[in-house]
C-alpha cells in the first residue's frame, strides 16, 4: 500500500469491490466491452487534502457519494489510488 496525503482539494477514496460474477454462466463478449455502471458510487474516504472545502465534516472511513466518471485511477508502485476532487463529492452519507 502507498501512504498518500492528497493536496489541491483531492480526496483518496476506496471503491467497493466489484460484485462477483456467477461462474456457471459464461458469455463471450468483445475485448473492449465494458458493462454499464451506475453514474454514482458510494466510496469510503481514506485521506484528504487539508483544503477540501468540507474537511471539518469528514473522517477516515466516512461514506461519500461520488460521480464515478470523475474518479482518477492512478497507479503508484503497482498500487492503484482512486483520487477525486472535492467538487465531485455529491453527498456525505451519515447514519
Amino acid at each position: 500500500a502507498v501512504n498518500c496525503k492528497p493536496v489541491n482539494r483531492y480526496l483518496h477514496v476506496q471503491l467497493p469491490d466489484p460484485a462477483p460474477t456467477p461462474e456457471e454462466l459464461t458469455i463471450l463478449l468483445p475485448d473492449d466491452f465494458k458493462p454499464t455502471e451506475e453514474r454514482y458510487v458510494i466510496a469510503q474516504v481514506v485521506n484528504w487534502a487539508d483544503d477540501v472545502r468540507f474537511a471539518d465534516r469528514i473522517t477516515k472511513g466516512v461514506s461519500v457519494l461520488v460521480d464515478r466518471s470523475m474518479i482518477e485511477e492512478i497507479m503508484v508502485n503497482n498500487c492503484q489510488l482512486n483520487m477525486v476532487q472535492d467538487n465531485y463529492i455529491i453527498a456525505l452519507l451519515v447514519d
